[in-house]
Protein backbone atom coordinates (compact mmCIF):
# COMPACT_ATOMS: atom_id res chain seq x y z
CA UNK A 1 0.00 0.00 0.00
CA UNK A 2 1.40 3.37 -0.97
CA UNK A 3 2.21 5.76 1.86
CA UNK A 4 2.47 9.45 1.10
CA UNK A 5 4.18 11.86 3.45
CA UNK A 6 1.83 14.35 5.07
CA UNK A 7 2.11 17.62 3.14
CA UNK A 8 1.32 20.70 5.24
CA UNK A 9 1.69 23.07 2.30
CA UNK A 10 -1.81 22.86 0.81
CA UNK A 11 -3.94 25.99 0.76
CA UNK A 12 -7.19 24.27 1.69
CA UNK A 13 -9.11 27.51 1.19
CA UNK A 14 -7.86 28.44 -2.28
CA UNK A 15 -10.50 28.58 -5.02
CA UNK A 16 -8.63 25.94 -7.03
CA UNK A 17 -8.57 23.51 -4.11
CA UNK A 18 -12.18 24.15 -3.15
CA UNK A 19 -13.36 23.70 -6.75
CA UNK A 20 -11.68 20.28 -6.98
CA UNK A 21 -12.86 19.40 -3.49
CA UNK A 22 -16.48 20.13 -4.44
CA UNK A 23 -16.37 17.12 -6.77
CA UNK A 24 -14.20 14.80 -4.69
CA UNK A 25 -16.27 15.48 -1.58
CA UNK A 26 -19.46 14.85 -3.55
CA UNK A 27 -18.07 11.53 -4.80
CA UNK A 28 -17.39 10.22 -1.30
CA UNK A 29 -20.79 11.43 -0.08
CA UNK A 30 -22.54 9.76 -3.02
CA UNK A 31 -20.43 6.63 -2.61
CA UNK A 32 -21.61 6.26 0.97
CA UNK A 33 -25.21 6.90 -0.10
CA UNK A 34 -24.92 4.26 -2.84
CA UNK A 35 -23.53 1.84 -0.27
CA UNK A 36 -26.37 2.62 2.16
CA UNK A 37 -28.96 1.84 -0.51
CA UNK A 38 -27.08 -1.21 -1.82
CA UNK A 39 -26.81 -2.83 1.62
CA UNK A 40 -30.55 -2.36 2.16
CA UNK A 41 -31.15 -4.07 -1.19
CA UNK A 42 -28.78 -6.89 -0.24
CA UNK A 43 -30.64 -7.28 3.06
CA UNK A 44 -33.78 -8.07 1.03
CA UNK A 45 -31.88 -10.51 -1.19
CA UNK A 46 -30.13 -12.21 1.76
CA UNK A 47 -32.75 -12.31 4.53
CA UNK A 48 -30.65 -14.67 6.68
CA UNK A 49 -28.05 -11.92 7.09
CA UNK A 50 -30.40 -8.93 6.87
CA UNK A 51 -29.65 -7.73 10.41
CA UNK A 52 -25.92 -7.57 9.70
CA UNK A 53 -26.48 -5.86 6.35
CA UNK A 54 -28.81 -3.25 7.86
CA UNK A 55 -26.09 -2.56 10.43
CA UNK A 56 -23.58 -2.01 7.63
CA UNK A 57 -26.03 0.34 5.91
CA UNK A 58 -26.35 2.41 9.08
CA UNK A 59 -22.55 2.72 9.24
CA UNK A 60 -22.52 4.03 5.67
CA UNK A 61 -25.13 6.63 6.59
CA UNK A 62 -22.90 7.84 9.44
CA UNK A 63 -19.95 8.04 7.02
CA UNK A 64 -22.02 10.17 4.66
CA UNK A 65 -22.78 12.63 7.46
CA UNK A 66 -19.09 12.75 8.37
CA UNK A 67 -18.06 13.62 4.82
CA UNK A 68 -20.82 16.22 4.57
CA UNK A 69 -19.28 17.82 7.65
CA UNK A 70 -15.87 17.80 5.92
CA UNK A 71 -17.32 19.88 3.08
CA UNK A 72 -18.97 22.31 5.48
CA UNK A 73 -15.69 22.66 7.37
CA UNK A 74 -14.02 23.99 4.19
CA UNK A 75 -17.16 25.95 3.21
CA UNK A 76 -17.53 23.85 0.05
CA UNK A 77 -20.83 22.87 -1.55
CA UNK A 78 -20.49 19.34 -2.95
CA UNK A 79 -21.38 18.91 -6.64
CA UNK A 80 -23.86 16.09 -6.14
CA UNK A 81 -25.09 16.11 -9.74
CA UNK A 82 -21.54 15.35 -10.87
CA UNK A 83 -21.23 12.59 -8.27
CA UNK A 84 -24.49 10.87 -9.24
CA UNK A 85 -23.35 10.83 -12.86
CA UNK A 86 -19.95 9.55 -11.72
CA UNK A 87 -21.56 6.47 -10.12
CA UNK A 88 -24.29 6.04 -12.74
CA UNK A 89 -22.85 2.98 -14.51
CA UNK A 90 -22.12 1.01 -11.33
CA UNK A 91 -25.50 2.09 -9.93
CA UNK A 92 -27.34 0.85 -13.00
CA UNK A 93 -25.44 -2.45 -13.09
CA UNK A 94 -26.16 -3.07 -9.40
CA UNK A 95 -29.86 -2.30 -9.81
CA UNK A 96 -30.18 -4.55 -12.84
CA UNK A 97 -28.40 -7.41 -11.07
CA UNK A 98 -30.58 -6.99 -7.97
CA UNK A 99 -33.76 -7.02 -10.05
CA UNK A 100 -32.62 -10.32 -11.58
CA UNK A 101 -31.58 -11.80 -8.23
CA UNK A 102 -27.90 -11.97 -9.17
CA UNK A 103 -26.59 -11.70 -5.61
CA UNK A 104 -23.01 -12.55 -6.59
CA UNK A 105 -22.84 -9.63 -9.02
CA UNK A 106 -24.35 -7.29 -6.42
CA UNK A 107 -21.73 -8.36 -3.87
CA UNK A 108 -18.89 -7.92 -6.34
CA UNK A 109 -20.03 -4.38 -7.19
CA UNK A 110 -20.69 -3.22 -3.61
CA UNK A 111 -18.60 -5.36 -1.29
CA UNK A 112 -15.53 -5.63 -3.51
CA UNK A 113 -15.36 -2.92 -6.18
CA UNK A 114 -16.97 0.01 -4.35
CA UNK A 115 -15.41 -0.84 -0.97
CA UNK A 116 -11.93 -1.35 -2.50
CA UNK A 117 -12.35 1.89 -4.46
CA UNK A 118 -13.24 3.70 -1.23
CA UNK A 119 -10.42 2.12 0.78
CA UNK A 120 -7.81 3.02 -1.82
CA UNK A 121 -9.07 6.60 -2.12
CA UNK A 122 -9.16 7.06 1.66
CA UNK A 123 -5.68 5.54 2.09
CA UNK A 124 -4.22 8.00 -0.41
CA UNK A 125 -6.26 10.96 0.86
CA UNK A 126 -5.52 10.70 4.59
CA UNK A 127 -1.89 11.94 4.42
CA UNK A 128 -2.88 15.01 2.37
CA UNK A 129 -6.19 15.87 4.05
CA UNK A 130 -6.90 18.86 6.25
CA UNK A 131 -6.87 18.00 9.98
CA UNK A 132 -10.67 17.79 10.30
CA UNK A 133 -11.13 15.56 7.25
CA UNK A 134 -8.18 13.35 8.25
CA UNK A 135 -9.81 12.46 11.57
CA UNK A 136 -13.14 11.71 9.88
CA UNK A 137 -11.54 9.61 7.15
CA UNK A 138 -9.38 7.60 9.53
CA UNK A 139 -12.52 6.58 11.40
CA UNK A 140 -14.38 5.71 8.22
CA UNK A 141 -11.67 3.50 6.74
CA UNK A 142 -11.71 1.17 9.75
CA UNK A 143 -15.38 0.48 9.05
CA UNK A 144 -14.83 -0.07 5.32
CA UNK A 145 -12.61 -3.08 6.00
CA UNK A 146 -15.54 -4.59 7.92
CA UNK A 147 -17.78 -4.08 4.90
CA UNK A 148 -15.24 -5.57 2.55
CA UNK A 149 -14.96 -8.56 4.89
CA UNK A 150 -18.70 -9.32 4.69
CA UNK A 151 -18.59 -9.73 0.92
CA UNK A 152 -15.37 -11.72 1.07
CA UNK A 153 -16.74 -14.17 3.63
CA UNK A 154 -20.03 -14.76 1.79
CA UNK A 155 -18.34 -15.25 -1.56
CA UNK A 156 -15.66 -17.46 -0.05
CA UNK A 157 -18.33 -19.70 1.46
CA UNK A 158 -20.07 -19.90 -1.92
CA UNK A 159 -16.98 -19.73 -4.13
CA UNK A 160 -17.46 -22.66 -6.48
CA UNK A 161 -21.07 -21.74 -7.20
CA UNK A 162 -20.16 -18.06 -7.58
CA UNK A 163 -16.91 -18.23 -9.57
CA UNK A 164 -18.30 -17.98 -13.10
CA UNK A 165 -20.65 -15.12 -12.22
CA UNK A 166 -17.84 -13.32 -10.37
CA UNK A 167 -15.62 -13.51 -13.46
CA UNK A 168 -18.41 -12.17 -15.68
CA UNK A 169 -19.30 -9.40 -13.22
CA UNK A 170 -15.64 -8.44 -13.01
CA UNK A 171 -15.43 -8.32 -16.82
CA UNK A 172 -18.45 -5.97 -16.95
CA UNK A 173 -17.66 -3.69 -14.02
CA UNK A 174 -13.90 -3.38 -13.51
CA UNK A 175 -13.40 -1.30 -16.70
CA UNK A 176 -15.88 1.19 -15.21
CA UNK A 177 -13.52 1.70 -12.25
CA UNK A 178 -10.65 2.64 -14.54
CA UNK A 179 -12.89 5.14 -16.35
CA UNK A 180 -13.92 6.58 -12.99
CA UNK A 181 -10.29 6.96 -11.92
CA UNK A 182 -9.46 8.72 -15.17
CA UNK A 183 -12.44 11.03 -14.81
CA UNK A 184 -11.38 12.21 -11.37
CA UNK A 185 -7.59 12.18 -11.86
CA UNK A 186 -7.15 15.94 -12.33
CA UNK A 187 -9.24 16.89 -9.31
CA UNK A 188 -7.56 14.23 -7.18
CA UNK A 189 -4.11 15.55 -8.13
CA UNK A 190 -5.05 19.05 -6.94
CA UNK A 191 -5.85 17.47 -3.58
CA UNK A 192 -2.46 15.72 -3.56
CA UNK A 193 -3.69 12.30 -4.68
CA UNK A 194 -1.79 10.91 -7.66
CA UNK A 195 -3.69 8.65 -10.05
CA UNK A 196 -0.85 6.10 -10.10
CA UNK A 197 -1.06 5.75 -6.31
CA UNK A 198 -4.85 5.34 -6.48
CA UNK A 199 -4.56 2.66 -9.17
CA UNK A 200 -1.85 0.80 -7.27
CA UNK A 201 -3.71 0.85 -3.97
CA UNK A 202 -6.97 -0.25 -5.59
CA UNK A 203 -5.28 -3.15 -7.37
CA UNK A 204 -3.67 -4.29 -4.11
CA UNK A 205 -6.95 -4.14 -2.16
CA UNK A 206 -8.97 -5.75 -4.96
CA UNK A 207 -6.37 -8.47 -5.57
CA UNK A 208 -6.24 -9.31 -1.86
CA UNK A 209 -10.04 -9.56 -1.76
CA UNK A 210 -10.13 -11.91 -4.76
CA UNK A 211 -7.38 -14.01 -3.16
CA UNK A 212 -9.29 -14.24 0.12
CA UNK A 213 -12.37 -15.46 -1.75
CA UNK A 214 -10.43 -18.28 -3.41
CA UNK A 215 -9.07 -17.11 -6.76
CA UNK A 216 -5.58 -18.20 -7.81
CA UNK A 217 -2.79 -15.71 -8.47
CA UNK A 218 -3.14 -16.38 -12.18
CA UNK A 219 -6.90 -15.76 -12.06
CA UNK A 220 -6.35 -12.52 -10.14
CA UNK A 221 -3.80 -11.21 -12.64
CA UNK A 222 -6.19 -11.94 -15.49
CA UNK A 223 -9.21 -10.43 -13.72
CA UNK A 224 -7.36 -7.32 -12.53
CA UNK A 225 -6.23 -6.51 -16.06
CA UNK A 226 -9.72 -5.91 -17.47
CA UNK A 227 -9.95 -2.38 -18.74
CA UNK A 228 -6.60 -1.39 -17.22
CA UNK A 229 -5.10 -0.55 -20.61
CA UNK A 230 -7.41 2.44 -20.72
CA UNK A 231 -6.40 3.63 -17.25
Amino acid sequence: MQQLEINPNFDFHSETYKDAYSRINAIVIEGEQEAFENYHTLAELLPDTSEQLISLAKMESRHKKGFQACGRNLQVTPDMEFAREFFADLHRNFQEAAAEGRIVTCLLIQSLIIECFAISAYNIYIPVADDFARKITEGVIKDEYTHLNFGEEWLKANFEASKAELEEANRQNLPIVWRMLNEVADDARILGMEKEALVEDFMISYGEALSNIGFSTRDIMKMSAYGLVAA
